[in-house]
């Protein structure tokens, strides 16, 4: 038949299918594991050996490896969604996006593919760190794990739709690297993770209090270790703000992705 129309696949095939590839590309790089959980890690061993001595948390009697170690489960996510962001430039340069923007599939499949696979396996690997939180004091129930598993969700959605946003924008890896660390190291600096507010000057404090990831990290306390959790925003608040934080960068990386392609 002359004239015949290619019929538009659906919203879910397509997202379903780049969501799949980005956990099957992960599989098969498997030393990505390694660097996004191996050196959290030994930045909590060190950084918890070295200040454990010095740092007080008050009343509460959090150690300094109980009090970083949320910190560093945010710090596993955050390395996991920047790996995961890679592969938008690197699609870019072999072609593999150009075929997906000529195809029939909506950019919004596209999006949604992409942040949620990356998101799934930054969820994943920061849950795998939970294997190691007895060595922090923290005993927690499977209960509080399905709790982690809940939080970190919005969690990683917020950073990997963030690092997509900025990955759709710049042409290099050394460019996107760049932007991660003028935009989503601060952000994890400032959430708490590493100091209280307590302890930060005025202008500081006024930082972490606006700073979305601030309130992910609070989530986390309060269900892993409450003790480190003093002064925190509460748990309802905390989620409500980091799933919100999560939607906006979604929109974001949605709204980008919808641009004309020059």
């Amino acid at each position: 038949m002359a004239n015949r129309q290619i019929a538009r696949p659906g919203f879910w095939l397509p997202a379903a299918t780049l969501w799949w590839r980005e956990l099957v590309r992960f599989y098969r790089q498997r030393s990505r594991v390694a660097a996004t959980v191996g050196t959290p890690l030994l930045f909590w061993l060190l950084f918890g050996s070295g200040f454990g001595a010095s740092f007080r948390t008050g009343p509460s009697g959090a150690t300094y490896l109980e009090y970083f170690f949320p910190g560093t489960i945010l710090l596993v996510v955050l390395f996991a969604s920047i790996f995961s962001n890679l592969s938008v430039i690197e699609d870019r340069r072999e072609g593999f996006l150009l075929s997906v923007l000529v195809s029939p599939c909506s950019r919004t499949a596209l999006v949604m593919g992409k942040v949620l696979g990356g998101a799934t396996l930054a969820a994943l690997q920061g849950l795998i760190l939970l294997a190691v939180a007895p060595l922090a004091g923290i005993r927690f129930s499977p209960g509080q794990a399905l709790q982690v598993a809940i939080i970190l969700l919005p969690i990683s959605v917020s950073l990997t739709a963030l690092g997509f946003f900025f990955a759709w924008r710049v042409d290099s890896v050394q460019g996107f690297h760049g932007v991660m660390n003028l935009v989503l190291m601060p952000l994890w600096l400032l959430s708490g993770a590493l100091f209280p507010i307590s302890g930060a000057g005025s202008g500081v404090a006024w930082l972490m209090r606006i700073n979305p990831l601030s309130y992910g990290l609070a989530a986390l306390r309060w269900v892993l270790s409450p003790a480190s959790a003093a002064g925190a925003p509460s748990l309802t608040l905390s989620v409500a703000v980091i799933t919100g934080f999560g939607l906006a960068a979604l929109a974001a990386g949605l709204r980008e992705a919808a641009q004309p392609t020059t």
